[in-house]
């Protein structure tokens, strides 16, 4: 049965602000409360999961558009795009998920799309936190406080960001958000 998936990211204005690192103690949290968690990542940078040589670098390289690998734990589908990626390519990536196999979609980067978000801010970037200006950034990690009226979570206390997001998760349940993807 299809359900409608409610959507979360974590964004920053730079690289290395601690997303990844915030998102793997969020995870972690999450699933051991039962929670299933898929994910997109954003990247800036090219890379390749497969490896020259392998059969399915080889075909690819011959011009499959697709290539799906399938192992006994495992699946990974690869698709060539023509086009550089934007913030809004998010929402071409949701429909790809299996619904039936997590209770949210938490996003790492995609920063300038449309949806809710959780902002990781390091003031010593000199600059704003993205959620002065983004009507969509809900709450913000940071260890200085930020004088907006937000949820504000210091780095230590990602066991309340996990129940603040918990939370969050109950009320989209009841309440679909536009950034939710059936």
């Amino acid at each position: 049965m299809d359900k409608k998936l409610p959507v979360l990211g974590i964004c920053a204005l730079k690289s290395g602000t601690g997303k990844t690192t915030l998102l793997e103690s969020l995870i972690d949290l999450l699933t051991s409360n039962g929670v299933r968690v898929s994910l997109i990542k954003q990247t800036h940078a090219t890379f390749d999961i497969d490896r020259p040589g392998k059969d399915s670098f080889r075909l690819r390289e011959a011009g499959a558009r697709q290539v799906i690998l399938s192992a006994p734990k495992r699946w990974v589908m690869m698709t060539e795009q023509d086009h550089g990626v934007e913030d809004a390519r998010l929402f071409e990536m949701l429909p790809h998920l299996d619904t039936t196999m997590a209770d949210i979609v938490l996003v790492e980067g995609f920063r300038n799309a449309a949806f809710p978000k959780i902002e990781v801010y390091r003031p010593e970037d000199d600059t704003p936190p993205l959620a002065a200006s983004d009507p969509d950034i809900m709450a913000i990690v940071s260890d200085s406080h930020t004088g907006l009226p937000l949820p504000h979570f210091a780095s230590g206390t990602i066991p309340q960001l996990a129940v603040f997001v918990q939370d969050w998760l109950k009320n989209q349940q009841t309440t679909p958000t536009p950034a939710a993807i059936a």
